[in-house]
């Protein structure tokens, strides 16, 4: 938190920035593990080192490329992190379906986080074009 009273009280004075933790891409984002984390604990070890841990750590990076993307300034390096967050999205996906067909997850939970993954990659879609419309609006 020492880093967000930094930046508010010194980058704060002259513009209006909005929060990381305000968007709602990020929001969305962190609410993935959450759900992720509730269906990771429900496996077998077994389960959980062949196929688990790499759908936890794909849920977990969604947010984490979305928090490190934000934190870059130049457009372009903004955006690398966001396609990283939208291709850590896509691998979970993949992850959960897996999990379904083997039998390891319940249609329920798969369908939550299948409708959480669906509205964070429409958020996520718009948060990169919004990324370059600022870097096209900024130039004009």
């Amino acid at each position: 938190m020492i880093f967000a009273r930094f930046a508010r009280d010194t980058l704060m004075d002259e513009k209006k920035y909005i929060q990381l933790g305000d968007l709602e891409v990020y929001q969305l984002a962190r609410e993935l593990p959450r759900i992720g984390w509730e269906i990771y604990q429900e496996f077998d070890w077994q389960t959980k080192k062949i196929v688990g841990d790499q759908f936890i750590t794909a849920t977990d990076s969604v947010g984490a490329n979305i928090a490190e993307g934000y934190g870059r300034y130049h457009y372009l390096d903004r955006i690398k992190f966001l396609y990283n967050a939208r291709g850590s999205l896509l691998e979970a996906v993949h992850w959960v379906e897996v999990l379904t067909e083997r039998r390891k997850v319940s249609e329920e939970r798969a369908q939550v986080f299948q409708e959480t993954a669906n509205r964070t990659s429409l958020k996520l879609q718009n948060f990169i074009s919004a990324a370059y419309r600022s870097k096209n609006n900024k130039y004009q």
